[in-house]
């Protein structure tokens, strides 16, 4: 039913926009036509009340169409009524209906002479003042709207990088700019409709009143004067018809476009910001009154004037006293009260989850026009939200006046994680061959990875763009810095309520699947699980997969490490996907047999816990050995996993992990069945 009535309301419209056309080329009876004009008025006055009442101009986008709708009604009505003045004005006032007899009477009151006058005085109105006024507005609103669409864009980029806004707020500004720009595009383009229609409603008097002359003089036989009489009074009839209700549209665009940035109905905001000034009202009671003391001046007028205007300033001097005073006691009582001081220790115990701090010297890369650093933090945000399936809390980005001008340190709740030293005006000159640089420039560390790197000008850095040197920008320092410092801080970052929101989001059956589980706390297992897969960079984008394994093995054990292997056996394609090279192959480092003898042996079983005892000196011989194979790949940026038995892949994980945490250590089980190996060395052999 629903659909139904929309779907004729949309016939409707259509219908009535191809009966305004058809008016241009029927004629119309004069009953007909009083029914046109009366509609014509009553949707001008309609529009104005609308104008009057919206808080904001968006609030009304649909106006220019509207406008474009009634200004074509109009000058339909007009050619029929035109028709029938020419047609029939020889029969009288009453030839072309009823209204136009009423508002020629009423208005030329037996002068048309006077009609006249007041027709021309309403057009330069119309035309000179109201319709030139509100174009002019209309045009400069629409420029500068589109001028600073980039920099509100920025803005909102921005605010959503330091995580003062989210996702939907974001998307919601930026329709909000897309609205604006077009609406006062349309609202220039539909402002000259006013102006033609204007133009057009001359034209047409002027047609009118020499053609009925002609008409009544040569065809009907009257004379000069009687047909001058007649057809006049009748024309200006019509342009009177024609130009109150475009009158009173030409207003109501004007309101909109004036409106500008102010919210609220029109009498709200006017009437509420002249009312902030009770000083302004009394001193035009003053000049009121001075006026009428001056001889001639009707002094009761302008004494009733000025005792009205002195009672309005006294009325909101007097609001605007009791709403102060209001005020006062709320931050008092905010001040005082339990509640407010209990909140304001919240506040300063809840911690960011992430936090970029900034010297002062390094605010710009936040704040100016051109600011590319809260942009790339919100592709960060993507990119962790595509690769490891964890969706990034915000980055809160504040200054820190206590921190040097070009320092900038990262935290993670609340704690400092890294700490790094840029030039917001230079480019980092890196060489990836681990060469000395021969350029100009300030000596410095590489804060991520600790590489030896020059702080250098923008003409040097094209120098050593062309000499094949890496050139960072400082945004770009800053990003990666915070890429590595959230990879290794990814499981402290999946909190409690980041794995509800993940849970949250899966489909209803998996989400009771999760809650079926033995554990004691389904979300709290699931979260250790998924930080342990974070842990390891392991992606968790397959969450229902993950799910499902858990369900599987979560019957027979809540161990957090052996669920977590059972997870990582069904996430074997994935691993296996993301460790294969260009060629095809997944390269592996394999241990010697005496190694794997060692380690298996290592191992103790105590029901469903598992100990692993090895002396400290063996331990720290196996990391000198792996160390020394895995070094001679990743100086050539090359990471293969190191594969072990599946008893002992947690154990060896965690001996690696502090010397190489970008290596991945995988079991014999996670290798999928069709996943083609390559050894490329082998761990003490």
């Amino acid at each position: 039913m629903t659909a139904m009535g929309l779907g004729n309301r949309d016939v409707a419209f259509a219908i009535g926009v191809t009966l305004v056309l058809a008016m241009l080329f029927l004629p119309l009876p004069p009953v007909l036509l009083d029914f046109g004009l009366a509609i014509s008025l009553s949707l001008s006055v309609l529009i104005l009340m609308v104008s009057l009442w919206i808080a904001k101009p968006l609030h009304f986008n649909s106006f220019p169409t509207l406008l474009l709708v009634v200004t074509m009604l109009r000058l339909s009505l007009n050619v029929a009524s035109t028709r029938l003045i020419l047609s029939q004005g020889h029969t009288g006032t009453g030839a072309a209906g009823g209204v136009i007899e009423g508002f020629s009477q009423f208005i030329v009151a037996g002068n048309f002479v006077i009609g006249m006058v007041i027709f021309a005085i309403l057009v330069v109105i119309n035309f000179i003042v109201i319709t030139k006024g509100s174009t002019r507005i209309a045009e400069v609103s629409a420029r500068f709207s589109l001028d600073a669409m980039p920099g509100k864009q920025m803005a909102v980029d921005a605010d959503l990088g330091a995580g003062l806004i989210d996702e939907e707020e974001a998307r919601r500004r930026r329709k909000e700019l897309e609205d604006e720009s077009g609406f006062f595009g349309a609202m220039d383009g539909a402002s000259k409709f006013v102006r033609g229609d204007a133009v057009a409603g001359i034209i047409i008097t002027l047609i009118n009143v020499v053609g009925g002359i002609l008409i009544g003089v040569v065809q009907r036989g009257m004379g000069v004067g009687e047909a001058a009489s007649v057809f006049t009074t009748l024309t200006i009839g019509d342009g009177l018809v024609s130009q109150i209700p475009a009158l009173i549209v030409s207003l109501a665009a004007g309101l909109i476009v004036t409106k500008g940035g102010t919210e609220g109905a029109a009498n709200e905001a006017v009437l509420s910001q002249l009312g902030k000034f009770p000083k302004a009202l009394w001193m035009a009671a003053a000049l009121l009154l001075g006026i009428g003391l001056l001889p001639g001046f009707p002094l009761m007028i302008f004494l009733t004037l000025a005792a009205m205007m002195a009672g309005l300033g006294l009325v909101m001097k007097r609001s605007a006293d009791a709403a102060e005073a209001a005020e006062r006691r709320r931050a008092a009582q905010a001040e005082a009260g339990p509640t407010a001081a209990e909140e304001t220790v919240q506040d300063k115990l809840k911690l960011d989850d992430l936090r970029l701090d900034m010297g002062d010297a390094l605010v710009p890369l936040i704040t100016s026009r051109e600011a590319a650093l809260p942009g790339k933090i919100k592709s960060l945000r993507n990119l962790f939200a595509t690769d490891y399936g964890f969706v990034l809390p915000s980055v809160r980005i504040k200054d820190d006046l206590t921190l040097p001008g070009n320092t900038y340190t990262l935290v993670v709740h609340g704690v400092e994680a890294a700490r790094g030293e840029i030039r917001p005006t230079g480019m980092m000159v890196i060489n990836p061959a681990d060469a000395p640089l021969d350029l100009p420039g300030e000596r410095t560390k590489e804060p991520t990875f600790g590489l030896d790197a020059l702080w250098v000008d923008t003409q040097t850095a094209a120098e050593a763009e062309r000499r094949g040197y890496t050139v960072v920008d400082p945004e770009s320092v800053i990003t990666t810095h915070l890429t590595e410092v959230i990879k290794e801080h990814m499981p402290e970052l999946l909190t409690y309520g980041a794995t509800r929101d993940l849970m949250d989001g899966l489909d209803k059956n998996y989400q009771k699947l999760i809650t079926d589980l033995s554990a004691a706390s389904p979300a709290i297992l699931l979260q250790q699980v998924l930080q342990t897969l974070l842990a390891e960079r392991v992606s968790i984008r397959n969450l229902p997969l993950i799910v499902e394994a858990i369900a599987e093995i979560g019957r027979a054990t809540t161990n957090v490490a052996r669920v977590t292997e059972h997870v990582r056996k069904r996430l074997a394609t994935q691993i296996c996907q993301t460790l294969t090279d260009g060629g095809g192959f997944v390269p592996v480092i394999t241990l010697s047999p005496a190694w794997e003898a060692e380690f298996t042996d290592a191992v103790r079983v105590n029901g469903d816990d598992r100990n692993f005892l090895m002396s400290p000196k063996r331990v720290q011989e196996f990391v000198l050995q792996a160390r020394q194979e895995i070094q001679k790949f990743a100086a050539r940026d090359e990471w293969p996993a190191l594969m072990v038995a599946p008893e002992v892949r947690a154990y060896v994980r965690s001996m690696l992990e502090r010397v190489s945490p970008m290596t991945q250590v995988i079991a014999h089980t996670e290798i999928h069945r069709k996943a083609a190996l390559r050894t490329v060395a082998t761990v003490g052999s």
